[in-house]
């Protein structure tokens, strides 16, 4: 299949305490673990699309420090084998609190569960990720 279209993503490394959230989800009956962030809109900065999603997942106000990494070789979608992906990672920060997101398990109650948690850089196992940027930058940060 002939791939058609740039399908951009933008992803948020919120780290504290040596651990950095993560979340499960299931999409459209998949299941995935990922880190927090998502689509990049029309009109819209990487910057802004953060910040969107954050609120729009966790209702969290964040800042977008630092760029970290995006993938420069080409990621063809699981989900749709004609999306070129591009995916942006930036280091972010939020005072909010965030007590409530622990280290348990996942367990999906609907079709569009989603939960948050912390993991300690030295338990990320890129193997628990969904997709494979994501797999590469947890072994980036498991590195750390």
């Amino acid at each position: 299949m002939k791939i058609e279209r740039f399908n951009i993503r933008v992803y948020g490394l919120l780290i504290r305490e040596g651990k950095v959230l993560v979340t499960d989800e299931v999409r459209g009956g998949h299941e995935m673990t990922k880190f927090p962030g998502g689509g990049l809109e029309f009109g819209e900065g990487t910057a802004d699309c953060l910040k969107r999603e954050f609120q729009e997942e966790l209702g969290i106000d964040i800042s977008v420090d630092q760029f970290y990494y995006t993938n420069d070789f080409l990621q063809v979608s699981r989900f749709n084998k004609r999306d070129q992906l591009h995916s942006i990672y930036y280091k972010v920060s939020s005072d909010a609190d965030l007590s409530l997101y622990k280290e348990e398990g996942f367990q999906p109650m609907t079709n569009k569960a989603q939960r948050f948690r912390w993991v300690a850089f030295g338990d990320l196992n890129p193997e628990e990720f969904t997709f494979p940027l994501d797999k590469l930058v947890a072994e980036q940060l498991s590195e750390q």
